[in-house]
């Protein structure tokens, strides 16, 4: 019985998995709601959820998981104070602690991907987890800048809808570039060339690498 538990919860640790349909949840429920009253809410409880399972998954001491989830309570409880007074400052300051949040969970995910002794699927799934992490993280930077200035993000649309953001995030990472949404000034111009960046490499030499490595394993191999 002990053997079966401590099977399972090594099976919970590295379920590399249930992060990534976490993150798409949360990539689903941002692009159809509005990071706005209790809509923002539900936004920031599922990306503060992938981020805590990132942590759980990853195999840090319980001790960081435990304060992973205190950030993402606390940030779930200023969206939740800014749905109820209509207050962008406390919306804005959410959605930095979400970056904040997911920019740690991205790298302890990354660790743990790269200091695997074998490449394996499970090893794949998590770095694709930390690709999506990224167009995630840059949304809440986004829709964070967006709370702050006085004018609105994009040039030619109002930006209320986290779909927008979202979209831009993902368009951005992968350099698509449809030129529909495009930043008004800085510093969001800025960061949508780092994203940029870390997309391009991030393909290149980390997930490309991982699957030219991995060698599937076949069956009655041990």
């Amino acid at each position: 019985m002990e053997q079966r538990s401590g099977h399972y919860a090594e099976r919970i640790t590295n379920a590399f998995g249930l992060v990534l349909l976490l993150v798409l949840l949360t990539y689903v429920v941002a692009s159809l709601t509005r990071y706005s009253g209790w809509s923002a809410v539900a936004v920031t409880v599922v990306a503060c959820l992938s981020a805590v399972a990132a942590f759980g998954s990853s195999g840090v001491p319980a001790a960081r998981v435990r304060g992973a989830a205190g950030v993402g309570i606390l940030a779930v409880v200023l969206a939740a104070l800014g749905a109820i007074s209509d207050d962008n400052g406390f919306l804005a300051a959410a959605a930095l602690i979400q970056f904040l949040l997911l920019i740690v969970a991205t790298y302890a995910v990354l660790r743990a991907v790269l200091t695997e002794s074998a490449v394996n699927f499970r090893t794949i799934l998590g770095a694709i987890s930390v690709y999506m992490i990224f167009g995630l993280l840059f949304t809440s930077l986004y829709v964070g800048i967006d709370r702050l200035q006085s004018g609105g993000f994009f040039i030619s649309e109002a930006g209320a809808h986290t779909g927008d953001y979202i979209f831009f995030s993902f368009t951005t990472l992968t350099t698509t570039g449809y030129g529909n949404l495009v930043p008004a000034a800085q510093p969001g111009k800025m960061f949508a060339g780092l994203e940029m960046l870390f997309g391009q490499i991030f393909l290149v030499t980390l997930i490309a690498g991982l699957v030219s490595l991995w060698r599937p394993r076949r069956p009655g191999s041990d």
